[in-house]
């Protein structure tokens, strides 16, 4: 068999939002919402990953999958891998998404979206981004921006570099990244195996890991960018968003 598993890292020890998984929006933990929204997607299996019994107990209570995952992992793609081979030993699945758990206001469709790259192009993981619209954005840190080439046009461009800063210089958009990434099978295990890099270490950016490791990401432009919950702040926007959503 061949499809998708979409697999969903959560943890309770955010260090701007502790205990977010968990944290209310509109009657639900954040961590439901983005669970219904990977459902809605059907994209393919979904699950968690997580080291919280507390998670597990609000994910299961909502009819979902869950996998328990060591507490030590460094990051959430090291999560995601761990419970792929738990999940999928055989090998089944071919594209592993990693959706994180903070994106509570995601639109399911920009799920398919992310793997769409590696259907039609060859590259070893597809992830997403948007043209920036507010100027405030294109020096704001905490925004990721992706430089890439467009190739013969089109909606999706090959990635050359992920940053921080204002990048590229001079005219023309910038990219907004958007933290989804679908994997092929065989490139999560490459990725997980591989040390951590200068530039990751550097940028604090874990997908230039497999850039320098001369892995090929290749990005899908989409037009709407979800609410990442990092802080309190985003909390009520999106509390708010999805408020408004459901009148």
């Amino acid at each position: 068999m061949s499809g998708t598993l979409v697999v969903i890292p959560a943890r309770m020890q955010a260090s701007r939002l502790p205990g977010k998984p968990l944290a209310d929006i509109c009657g639900e933990p954040m961590i439901v919402h983005v669970w219904r929204r990977a459902m809605e997607s059907g994209a393919g299996r979904v699950a968690v990953a997580t080291d919280a019994e507390e998670v597990r107990a609000a994910v299961e209570q909502a009819g979902g999958e869950v996998v328990m995952t060591r507490g030590d992992h460094q990051s959430g793609t090291d999560r995601v891998f761990e419970a792929v081979e738990v999940l999928d030993p055989q090998r089944d699945f071919d594209t592993v998404v990693n959706l994180q758990g903070d994106l509570p206001t995601l639109e399911p469709h920009l799920i398919g979206a992310c793997a769409e790259p590696l259907r039609t192009r060859a590259c070893d993981i597809g992830t997403l981004a948007a043209e920036i619209t507010e100027g405030a954005e294109r020096d704001d840190p905490h925004i990721v921006k992706v430089v890439g080439a467009r190739e013969g046009g089109g909606r999706i461009m090959r990635a050359l570099y992920f940053t921080r800063a204002n990048a590229p210089h001079g005219e023309g958009p910038l990219y907004h990244h958007i933290g989804l990434y679908a994997f092929r099978r065989a490139a999560l295990s490459r990725f997980v195996a591989l040390p951590r890099s200068a530039l990751e270490i550097r940028e604090r950016l874990e997908q230039l890991r497999a850039l320098e490791a001369g892995m090929r990401i290749d990005v899908a432009l989409v037009d709407t960018v979800p609410v990442g919950v990092d802080t309190p702040a985003d909390l009520e926007r999106a509390r708010a968003l999805l408020d408004g959503a459901s009148r």
